[in-house]
């Protein structure tokens, strides 16, 4: 995701089983020299949500605007957290018990840097980001946080 006068960015939204190699890879290599840490944050789906089971969830997002969103992220990290680079993919669709929900990869010169920029990222799409999440429990389900 760029624009012309903007650095590019590593953001996408997958119907597909995420892989955490993708965003490390984004983060990290000969096209990055001096980065010496690399951060990674995994978020699964858990079997179970506010004392009561959860089945699966279901989420459900606007393509283009969960991007735009996510490319301000992390342009707003890596400028605000020198020589950092961040990297992030978010599943869509239904997921089950144990499937990553997020991948995100974020790379520095030094540890804190790299800690500083994941956390930040994970906090931010948390926050920010347009996915909306259904609950399946066996009692029913529910959406959870923003609503479509």
């Amino acid at each position: 995701m760029t624009s012309k006068n903007e650095a590019p960015v590593y953001c996408r939204l997958s119907s597909e089983p995420l892989i955490l190699q993708e965003v490390i890879d984004a983060v990290s290599g000969p096209h990055l020299p001096g980065q010496g840490a690399i951060t990674t944050f995994i978020g699964i789906v858990r079997d179970h949500n506010l004392g009561k089971s959860v089945v699966r969830l279901e989420y459900e997002a606007y393509p283009s605007l969960v991007l735009d969103t996510l490319a301000q992220i992390i342009r707003g990290i890596e400028h605000d957290i020198a020589r950092s680079k961040v990297a992030i993919v978010h599943r869509d669709g239904v997921l089950a018990i144990g499937d990553a929900a997020v991948v995100i990869a974020a790379s520095a010169p030094h540890r804190e840097q790299a800690f500083e920029a994941c956390r930040r990222a994970i906090e931010e799409l948390k926050q920010d980001v347009p996915i909306w999440k259904k609950e399946i429990s066996p009692t029913g389900e529910e959406w959870l946080g923003m609503r479509p």
